[in-house]
């Protein structure tokens, strides 16, 4: 357990307390208009209904603060699988990502800074805790721990963003309530480790987040041969990966306040905020 609320507690204090320290005047997020052409994901018109292109993922210099590309990586990392449907345009779809476009976010994510502190993290955790053994101590053992957490993030994300997604033609990317109560929004972020949005944009069980942490570990412990056997550490990795994405869906859930309540850039979608009395919407 020190492993989900250290990593949780990491992301609340990135997202939290780094914006503290904006200054009362970049750029507001109004002023950020979508481009004319795809975003860099490589959206593709849904051949199965009309759908709307989404803003563009800002970048750290779009933010003119302190700690501008702290700030700029926690953004991207929150908003690069973030997407809602607009509230003006009801019934409208978010167009689906093409195999090359959820690829390149698979690669975005494996090159992220926020990748590389969380792989540090556990890997400090696994060296108190001396997983591992025969990797050793010392510089040298935690390097081999470092990669082989990075490389056990690295393949699941790849089963789930480009393998399981293409498979199940599912959306890997996390769909925003916006609009609600701040219970059912939460309780939304929460529920979409479980369920999530086919590129029909109907609802389905979310294949990607489940068979993606599966194949992963079934890899991992395959290679490390000194991990305990048995099926209890196996679900227990299971269940901290689970809850792990669970706090990122939370924190993606609730960013756009977090930016304007601090006036930083995120991915906007044109449209004001509703009040938390609004009656959320149904799945």
């Amino acid at each position: 357990m020190p492993r989900v609320f250290g990593r949780l507690l990491l992301g609340l204090a990135l997202a939290w307390g780094v914006p503290a320290h904006a200054q009362e005047n970049p750029a507001p997020p109004q002023q950020l208009q979508p481009p004319p052409n795809p975003i860099p994901e490589g959206t593709v018109l849904n051949p199965r209904a009309p759908c709307v292109q989404p803003p563009p993922v800002v970048s750290w210099e779009d933010y003119e603060g302190p700690l501008q590309k702290v700030v700029g990586a926690v953004g991207r990392r929150l908003d690069r699988k973030s997407v809602h449907a607009p509230h003006y345009k009801p019934g409208a779809i978010i167009c689906s990502l093409t195999l090359s476009g959820k690829f390149l976010l698979f690669a975005d994510d494996l090159y992220d800074p926020i990748t590389f502190l969380s792989a540090g993290f556990d890997s400090g955790i696994d060296q108190a805790e001396d997983n591992e053994r025969k990797f050793g101590q010392g510089a040298q053992g935690y390097g081999k721990r470092f990669g082989f957490n990075y490389a056990q993030q690295a393949s699941s994300e790849f089963f789930s963003d480009v393998v399981y997604s293409t498979i199940f033609t599912e959306d890997p990317r996390y769909y925003r309530q916006i609009h609600g109560s701040a219970k059912s929004r939460f309780f939304h972020a929460v529920e979409h480790t479980v369920v999530a949005k086919k590129e029909d944009g109907t609802d389905e069980f979310n294949f990607c987040e489940w068979l993606g942490k599966a194949s992963s570990i079934a890899l991992s412990r395959a290679y490390a041969t000194g991990a305990r056997p048995g099926f209890a550490p196996a679900a227990e990795g299971f269940g901290v990966g689970l809850a792990q994405d669970a706090g990122w869906n939370v924190l993606r859930e609730f960013w756009p306040e977090i930016a304007h309540k601090f006036k930083l850039p995120f991915r906007d979608q044109h449209e004001p905020m509703a009040p938390q009395s609004a009656q959320a919407p149904t799945f």
